[in-house]
């Protein structure tokens, strides 16, 4: 165990094989809820990955000053939430001093030829991705699963994202192929949606 806490394998990437379909769901999770594991079952079933990461982030630049978790704490607590054994929770991104999603992503594919990675991201952040660092270098560099939450249903429809890339949208019942489709790409998943949110909780705890 580290200093931090932070068990050593937490720290460094899951280990994949080449031909594989990995998601890539990355966030604050401050603090993780079972929305974020209905999110991570979706992709799973509806993409048919052989691997969700999770992915546990020191922090979001967008939400620079909120009080937060300890990234020890969040990973516990992520794991507490991850039945599947399919699921890797991880926060390389704290060991390879990564900041950005962009950067992730580009560390991730270049260090792994032969895996096929897709991007799962819930409806309510949609509506900002057009704030993210390069984000149309993500959306060109790969797929991406918009996964449905509460309240978020329709903005995907109004998103910047979603009209600059509308062309580049595939139906939901071709979701399965999604991680192998060259991108620009997404969809976008309905299905059961959980009314929990971090933004809540925190507020309920006076967080």
């Amino acid at each position: 165990m580290s200093p931090t806490g932070i068990a050593p394998h937490h720290l460094r990437m899951p280990h994949v094989e080449k031909g594989m379909a990995v998601g890539l769901f990355g966030g604050s999770f401050n603090p993780p809820h079972g929305g974020h594991g209905l999110v991570a079952e979706i992709a799973l079933r509806a993409l048919r990955l052989d691997q969700l990461w999770w992915i546990v982030t020191p922090g979001n630049p967008l939400k620079a000053g909120r009080s937060q978790l300890s990234l020890a704490e969040r990973i516990a607590r992520s794991e507490a939430l991850a039945e599947d054994p399919r699921i890797k929770i991880t926060a390389f991104e704290a060991g390879s001093a990564i900041r950005y999603t962009a950067d992730m992503i580009d560390h991730v594919t270049t260090r792994n030829p032969g895996v096929d990675f897709a991007w799962i991201m819930g409806a309510d952040n949609l509506r900002d991705f057009h704030l993210w660092q390069r984000w149309r270098e993500i959306a060109s560099t790969v797929p991406i699963a918009v996964i449905d939450r509460p309240g978020a249903t329709l903005s995907f429809l109004s998103s910047k994202m979603a009209q600059s890339f509308g062309r580049a949208r595939i139906d939901e019942t071709d979701a399965a192929k999604l991680a192998r489709t060259r991108p620009p790409a997404w969809t976008f998943i309905h299905g059961p949606r959980s009314s929990l949110s971090s933004t809540a909780i925190r507020a309920r705890d006076g967080s």
